[in-house]
């Protein structure tokens, strides 16, 4: 089975709202990884609790009970049922173990989907991290000469006002048959 039988069934989008920032790690609910994983909860959390040895604090941690209300707090649960404890997170390295306990084909392939989103996320950051970092550099160096800010912002219009004026340029390749009205 290849990941493109499986994998794009997840678009990115889902993948990304599973993440969240919790005690400065970026990690994933144990219950939303078995939702993608399409296991019980419980399953993966025993799969977890047979191999405990291979996820160290920094790959898992269980929410305290302050972050757990938090986090419910902040998302849409249901008012039946629920959790006896607070789930466990994962970290990046965490979800990576988890193929290794979860020894489906299924699970790898939802892994490799969900290492490729936190790729990107690393991507953006650094690109972001590195465009912030350029013009803090800029800001130094222009600190009392505004007019060569105001030629640095025009030219940032300039590229904007480019790259919207792209959006109007011929498309090539395939282009599917558009219905007439």
């Amino acid at each position: 089975m290849t990941e493109e039988n499986i994998a794009p069934l997840i678009p990115d989008e889902i993948v990304m709202s599973k993440i969240y920032l919790i005690r400065g790690h970026k990690v994933m609910l144990d219950n939303d990884l078995a939702e993608l994983y399409e296991v019980e909860t419980r399953v993966l959390n025993q799969a977890v609790n047979r191999h405990v040895d291979r996820f160290p604090v920094d790959f898992m941690f269980r929410l305290d009970d302050n972050e757990w209300q938090n986090l419910m707090s902040q998302s849409v649960t249901s008012s039946w049922g629920g959790r006896r404890k607070s789930p466990y997170v994962f970290t990046e390295h965490g979800v990576l173990m988890l193929s290794s306990v979860l020894n489906s084909q299924k699970a790898i392939q939802v892994n490799i989907r969900i290492m490729r989103v936190f790729t990107r996320i690393h991507s953006m950051l650094t690109d972001n991290t590195e465009l912030r970092l350029a013009l803090e550099k800029l800001e130094r160096k222009t600190d009392n000469n505004t007019k060569n800010l105001e030629v640095v912002f025009k030219y940032l219009d300039e590229l904007i006002e480019k790259k919207t004026n792209n959006e109007n340029r011929k498309q090539i390749g395939f282009q599917p048959l558009q219905p007439d009205n």
